[in-house]
């Protein structure tokens, strides 16, 4: 997943000025899913405040859900959901590749429901090509297309690609604390 990412700082003295301009470090392309990838744009912590100076932070990331406060920055192609029922799908393995492109994520997983999962996070998303279906607890789905937006406060979902093409999502994930 070829993903351009320019990052804004400043100089030192005191100037906006471009930081770093290249393709994103922590993305991937997976092997034992074709046609996913993932790309971790950027992300902050609780109470993050606004630094000119600011280290990339996608190396450290240790779960990409982020703290109550924090946020996390990824882009994620989706292949069709036939890539998943070919007989050749390795399911063992794609888990393995997902922990490492996604952490935190696949450990949310519900097994015998692939797929659905909930996080503690608000999710800002925006489909920026291809089609995907939400399904949420009720079964029912809800289709969308390059540039629907969603925001997915923290309920059981899961993304399903019922067409033939990829689908490309831009999400921002804000972390919350969930009420019980």
């Amino acid at each position: 997943m070829q993903v351009r990412r320019v990052v804004t700082g400043l100089d030192a003295a005191g100037k906006a000025v471009i930081v770093s301009d290249g393709s994103a470090p922590r993305r991937h392309d997976l092997v034992h899913v074709p046609g996913m990838g993932t790309a971790i744009l950027w992300a902050t912590g609780p109470g993050a405040c606004v630094r000119g100076d600011a280290p990339d932070p996608t190396g450290h990331i240790a779960s990409q859900i982020p703290l109550p406060g924090g946020t996390c920055f990824v882009l994620v192609r989706f292949p069709p959901d036939s890539v998943f029922r070919d007989p050749g799908f390795d399911a063992a393995a794609a888990d393995a590749e997902q922990r490492v492109a996604s952490p935190g994520i696949p450990e949310l997983m519900e097994p015998g429901n692939p797929g659905m999962h909930a996080t503690d996070t608000v999710d800002y998303c925006v489909i920026l090509s291809g089609e995907v279906w939400l399904e949420l607890d009720d079964g029912a789905l809800t289709h969308l297309r390059a540039g629907d937006t969603v925001v997915q406060n923290g309920t059981r979902h899961v993304w399903r690609n019922l067409s033939g093409e990829p689908v490309t999502m831009a999400v921002v994930q804000v972390g919350a604390q969930r009420s019980r």
